[in-house]
């Protein structure tokens, strides 16, 4: 599974160094040493990052404001900022770049990561997320793929074959494969599997269940199957990931 990546616009390195560390605990690959506006679009236009973590206070001629402006005139990724500025002349300089988060230093680890990840899903979820969009729809295919989105966050601890999603909607499994995999850009096997990975990890983190349990619980075919699976798509085993978990640290600017 192709680790989704993100961009840091920090030029503390300190506070990038702390935010690399917290992604890359949740398996992302994250990239520092991106200090201004210019080297940051160079980034974008040639890693196509997954998402871009966004300082406001760059201390160049640009902020980081103008490189969400950048990205929202782009509309290809989204982009949250990390900044100690709340004021209310700096959040209406925000609210007209339309970002897809906003985090207030000092933020603790958890706060990247439940953002990240959020931002993430909703991002993936756009060309189906019929309340969010700006035109008109013209088709009835968002909305049926919401029922078979739906039916796998309901069923998550099941087994869930692609014919039970396919029968959610009016179409065979291989148009279905295809016209889901069109509209929230990757296949439904693997998009199943990356939503059994996420409740794995909050089964690890906020339950003191067996990684044994845990691998029953989400139906994977056995415990070694669910570890090999977990460790590929995080780059850490389950039992790793929890002893990381439980010895995180509140992060300050």
């Amino acid at each position: 599974m192709k680790k989704p990546v993100v961009l840091i616009v920090e030029d503390e390195l300190i506070i990038a160094l702390d935010i690399k560390e917290i992604l890359e605990e949740e398996g992302y690959d994250a990239i520092i040493n991106i200090v201004t506006v210019d080297d940051a679009i160079h980034a974008v236009e040639n890693l196509n990052p997954s998402i871009v973590l966004i300082d406001i206070n760059l201390k160049q001629d640009k902020d980081g404001i103008d490189l969400g402006t950048y990205l929202l005139e782009k509309d290809k990724t989204p982009f949250i900022y990390i900044t100690s500025y709340s004021d209310k002349t700096t959040l209406e300089r925000v609210s007209e770049t339309r970002p897809y988060g906003y985090i207030v230093k000092p933020f603790k680890s958890i706060d990247i990561k439940t953002t990240v990840s959020i931002v993430l899903n909703n991002f993936k979820h756009r060309n189906i997320d019929v309340v969010r969009q700006d035109k008109e729809i013209d088709t009835d295919i968002p909305f049926i793929l919401k029922k078979a989105v739906n039916y796998i966050a309901e069923n998550i601890t099941e087994k869930i074959k692609i014919s039970d999603l396919a029968k959610q909607t009016r179409w065979e499994s291989q148009h279905f494969n295809r016209l889901f995999k069109q509209y929230v850009g990757v296949t439904p096997y693997r998009y199943i599997l990356e939503k059994k990975i996420e409740k794995a990890k909050v089964l690890l983190t906020e339950t003191t269940l067996p990684i044994t349990q845990i691998s029953f619980e989400l139906a994977f075919k056995s415990h070694s199957n669910f570890c090999a699976v977990f460790k590929k798509a995080t780059k850490k085993t389950p039992e790793n990931f929890r002893k990381c978990y439980q010895a995180q640290h509140i992060y300050f600017d």
